[in-house]
């Protein structure tokens, strides 16, 4: 498949930009019983696009072999929660395209069906994730006012983690505040201990570990609590 930079993301889509306001592009790198396997898309649309694509304009390719009909459900189940979940101003269109194309240039052996494992987790569980995935929790203000109130609410840490859209596994999850668990596997730790948990948010210095259940990689990001003494701070800073 042909490999896309930058500038010729802007070159392929120009020709059916129209009203578009600038190029829409992306390629990603997966593995397939250790063959690497490529996607690329390239879509326009800047206005009525909600809901079912509209005027959405969308071209995907993959060097991967998959089977028509294993391809067509992969379709319609990520349009469902990606393509088909956007809205700008409500209206719509008959124009509405997506189409997707299976090469089968790759070595990866073929797909034959939608639910063939080697297909789950395929999102890249990287460096870049896990960063991206600390840094919404350490800038979360629900998660730096917790600190400060000495709460250890780890329902505010799962609740930035989802706010960074990065690969996840919900019933996966597991939160620790220094060696105490709050949560494991997305449920309550079986040995919570709202007593030792309460000692421990008196410290000066916490420690949050979290595991979102996809991949190795990891990432750390230091942070600080928001008390009303920032705010005053802050607030008062031009008058």
């Amino acid at each position: 498949m042909a490999s896309f930079t930058p500038r010729s993301w802007e070159r392929a889509a120009g020709a059916i930009m129209t009203t578009d306001t600038f190029p829409k592009g992306a390629q990603a790198l997966a593995h397939v019983d250790g063959h690497p396997v490529r996607i690329a898309g390239i879509a326009k649309g800047s206005g009525m696009i909600a809901p079912n694509m509209a005027t959405m304009l969308a071209f995907v390719a993959t060097d991967a072999a998959i089977e028509p009909r294993a391809l067509q459900t992969l379709v319609r189940r990520m349009t469902l929660r990606t393509f088909n979940s956007v809205t700008v101003d409500g209206d719509r269109s008959t124009n509405d395209t997506l189409l997707v194309f299976a090469t089968g240039q790759s070595a990866a052996p073929p797909i034959a069906t939608a639910e063939d494992p080697r297909l789950s987790d395929n999102a890249p569980k990287t460096e870049a994730s896990a960063a991206k995935i600390a840094r919404t929790i350490a800038e979360s203000p629900l998660v730096k006012t917790a600190f400060a109130g000495e709460d250890a609410n780890w329902g505010r840490i799962v609740m930035a983690v989802g706010r960074a859209d990065e690969p996840i596994k919900r019933e996966r999850i597991s939160v620790a505040f220094g060696p105490l668990w709050a949560a494991r596997d997305g449920a309550v730790a079986a040995d919570y201990s709202e007593a030792a948990m309460s000692d421990y948010m008196k410290s000066a210095e916490l420690e949050v570990r979290v595991d979102v259940g996809v991949g190795r990689a990891a990432w750390t990001m230091w942070t600080c609590d928001l008390t009303k003494q920032y705010v005053a701070i802050n607030g008062d800073y031009r008058s």
